[in-house]
């Protein structure tokens, strides 16, 4: 894929992607990792159809998607949900209403939505905040709702562009727990946009790694944490290595989360006396311990 923008007068066009070439998995949750201005949210929106590339196909399965469009193109994207980091909910709906939008502007008879409604406000864990203002929902709520949303009308890709940047560490590790039940429940292909190696580690099976709107590196979770190839990938491991916890309660949320890509994994914990000690935890497991 190839997307270049034009720079005003005077200015360098931007090649916000270059060359850009991916198989994502079906039924996996699927990493796209880069820094800022790598070219991530302009890739995504290429191969969720909400732009056209100036060259390149885009695939679902085997039916070409990139050159749909009309009634056509619209059937398409109803199969696709999108979560973002500023969580896009009506304030001027409450939380159930909110999850009800897609379905009401693909005209669903309303006892089936209220049935679809409840059934995503428990999936999701907020049964009882069916009549809660947006204002009156946690930042993590929010999300939640959000996530129930792009879920209504039963999509067969979930895209999610930086979708826990915005959160503290400990809800975004309930949100990305949430995301990898949600699709195995539903058997869904997730596709992650990120800048953080946490929720790659925590929440992806495979990841492509993009630097200047081209990937550098691609594989499994476990092969690029284990055998980093390029400069922007080890610059990555290097910054969540000094991500260590400093509580107990941070490292009850999984050994996993540290160091996970050495051959032998390490729990750090603070002993009383505030001296931090280690002990061997075992061997690397790909997708999890």
């Amino acid at each position: 894929l190839v997307k270049t923008y034009s720079g005003a007068t005077g200015a360098t066009d931007v090649h916000a992607v270059s060359n850009v070439s991916l198989s994502i998995p079906s039924n996996s949750v699927y990493g796209i990792i880069g820094k800022s201005g790598a070219g991530k949210s302009t890739l995504v929106r290429l191969i969720s159809l909400l732009e056209k590339p100036d060259s390149g196909e885009v695939f679902y399965g085997d039916k070409r998607v990139y050159t749909l469009d009309g009634k056509a193109l619209i059937a398409q994207r109803r199969r696709i949900g999108m979560i973002f980091q500023s969580f896009n909910l009506f304030a001027s709906r409450t939380a159930a209403k909110n999850i009800a939008y897609p379905l009401e502007i693909c005209k669903t008879p309303r006892a089936e939505i209220n049935k679809r409604v409840a059934e995503l406000l428990d999936l999701v864990g907020l049964a009882d905040k069916a009549d809660a203002a947006v204002s009156q929902l946690s930042g993590g709520q929010k999300q939640r709702i959000a996530i129930a949303r792009s879920l209504a009308v039963n999509p067969q890709i979930l895209f999610c562009d930086e979708a826990t940047s915005a959160l503290d560490p400990q809800t975004t590790r309930s949100i990305l727990s949430l995301i990898r039940d949600i699709q195995k429940k539903m058997q869904l292909t997730v596709v992650m946009i990120t800048h953080q190696m946490e929720v790659v580690r925590d929440a992806c099976d495979y990841v492509a790694v993009l630097d200047s709107g081209a990937v550098v590196e691609q594989g499994t979770v476990s092969e690029i944490f284990t055998h980093p190839k390029t400069a922007v990938t080890k610059d990555f491991l290097a910054n969540l290595t000094q991500n260590i916890p400093d509580t107990a309660s941070d490292v009850s949320y999984g050994q996993a989360s540290i160091v996970r890509w050495w051959q032998i994994h390490v729990a750090v914990c603070k002993s009383n006396d505030g001296r931090t000690r280690s002990q061997p935890y075992g061997s690397f497991v790909s997708g999890g311990i």
